[in-house]
């Protein structure tokens, strides 16, 4: 597999029953072929240069309707630069009807003719993502020799790009430091893959050491050549190659992975946790499923709190993948994990996750107060907040900002949960001072705490015998 295979929106497995075939499994998700689509574009240097980004309806893990088909259009926007809007194309059996929706959009900064050409191309370089290019390697054969010149390519180039390939010509064979990321872009716009090339014409467009021709079969997506390079590269640089075959997308990218952890070799903390970030900043739930399930059998002395540090890194842009990692973590993970997890549910009152954290034994430590505040500040969402406090006591008894931020929101009923849970009113009222403005709440809670201790005498009174009256015996 590489990159001059097409995108496919559905997954494959292998048939049991008929080694070799491969048997239809669902669909893909749209932020994990967004991501695959992103990181092709990007190594062609196609990407959009003010920015690309998925349509919101397609987040949250989202899948591809089956049967999808894509196309693009491209045009100037009504103020400046120029925007190439791409979309997916089905059949809704439920509706029976045709539907279109958008997938993505890119934006390029310019906005003249030259920037219109190049978005145009970076729209044929989506079609031929997902449809192919209809052509064979036999372009990549001709390079050394043209026998007969009836295809061709059309390549659009920036001043830069031209001076890139220029200097190319001009230095023949000359190692480009400065162009390095440039001359493997163009070398992949006319050759599907540099690798590819290298191993179709014998000839070494840049002086590499095996491991940057490891690195090349990864970014090419080469996974026959990373078979044979990989072993070669491990001795001095396993920790670099397991980072960037992590933050290679798609089938490919988890099969690299997966053969660079099938080593054997130990890895440090930072660099494994680098990894799980770059699978999860190309949305690939997949692979960081795999490499948290089995980070203990790679990293030496695990923190314990990595899994839910590692959430809390995937909730910014994937909050799909937060809540599967949540519900992969076990008690041991979430009680160690950061209690800013609680903050960043709690805004966006999801009462779902906050529940697994807390029922798995989560502590609100500093973050407490802050979460009970979201939860509290509007009257509707108070319930998450009661809910949380009667499944389980996950704010420290001694922690009176807490109950600060719920008497300053009013929340009567969640602020005498945790005087029930065993915070003490009378050294709260001693450690605030002033709660002007908020008797009524003050009132309530202060007769509750009262009921509180004179149940609590009641039951610590002693029991007395029971009075067997005068009678005697004789």
């Amino acid at each position: 597999m590489n990159d001059t295979d097409t995108i496919s929106f559905d997954k494959r497995t292998p048939d049991p029953h008929a080694p070799g075939k491969q048997v239809y499994a669902g669909q893909r998700t749209a932020q994990e072929v967004f991501e695959e689509l992103k990181y092709r574009l990007e190594s062609t240097g196609y990407l959009p240069d003010e920015y690309i980004l998925l349509d919101r309806h397609w987040e949250n893990g989202r899948e591809i309707p089956k049967d999808a088909d894509i196309f693009c259009t491209v045009d100037y926007g009504e103020s400046e630069g120029v925007y190439l809007d791409a979309y997916l194309k089905w059949y809704d059996e439920r509706q029976k009807q045709s539907v279109t929706q958008r997938f993505f959009t890119g934006k390029t900064l310019g906005e003249n003719g030259n920037d219109l050409d190049w978005m145009y191309l970076a729209a044929s370089a989506v079609t031929k993502a997902f449809h192919g290019d209809h052509a064979s390697c036999a372009r990549v054969e001709r390079i050394s020799g043209v026998e007969e010149d009836t295809g061709g390519r059309v390549l659009h180039l920036s001043q830069r790009e031209e001076k890139v390939l220029i200097d190319a010509l001009v230095e023949q064979r000359e190692r480009q430091e400065n162009a390095m990321s440039q001359t493997e872009q163009l070398l992949r716009r006319m050759t599907g893959s540099i690798t590819a090339y290298m191993d179709t014409v014998g000839q070494r467009p840049l002086r590499v050491s095996i491991y940057d021709r490891a690195v090349l079969a990864i970014r090419d997506g080469e996974l026959s050549a990373f078979k044979e390079l990989y072993p070669r590269a491990m001795e001095n640089h396993a920790d670099d190659l397991l980072i960037e075959a992590a933050g290679r997308p798609g089938t490919v990218g988890r099969q690299m992975t997966l053969l660079l952890l099938e080593s054997g070799r130990q890895f440090l903390e930072p660099v494994y946790r680098m990894a799980c970030q770059k699978a999860v900043d190309i949305n690939d739930p997949q692979k960081v499923s795999f490499l948290l399930k089995e980070a203990d059998s790679y990293v030496q002395d695990l923190s314990p709190s990595f899994h839910g540090e590692l959430a809390s890194y995937a909730f910014t842009d994937h909050r799909f993948i937060a809540r599967k990692l949540i519900r992969q973590c076990n008690a041991e993970q979430t009680a160690a994990a950061p209690p800013y997890l609680l903050e960043q549910f709690a805004m966006d009152k999801d009462w779902w996750t906050l529940s697994m954290l807390v029922e798995k034994g989560i502590s609100g430590g500093a973050s407490a107060a802050r979460t009970l505040h979201m939860l509290t500040y509007s009257p509707q969402d108070r319930w998450i907040a009661e809910n949380l406090l009667q499944q389980r006591m996950w704010v420290d008894p001694g922690d009176y900002s807490a109950l600060h931020a719920c008497i300053q929101n009013d929340a009567v009923k969640a602020a005498k949960l945790l005087l029930d849970g065993g915070m003490d009113y009378d050294g709260y009222r001693e450690w605030a001072g002033s709660t002007a403005g908020h008797e009524e709440t003050v009132a309530a809670l202060a007769e509750h705490w009262q009921e509180l201790k004179a149940g609590q005498k009641q039951s610590e009174a002693p029991v007395e015998a029971p009075d067997m009256g005068g009678m005697t015996f004789g």
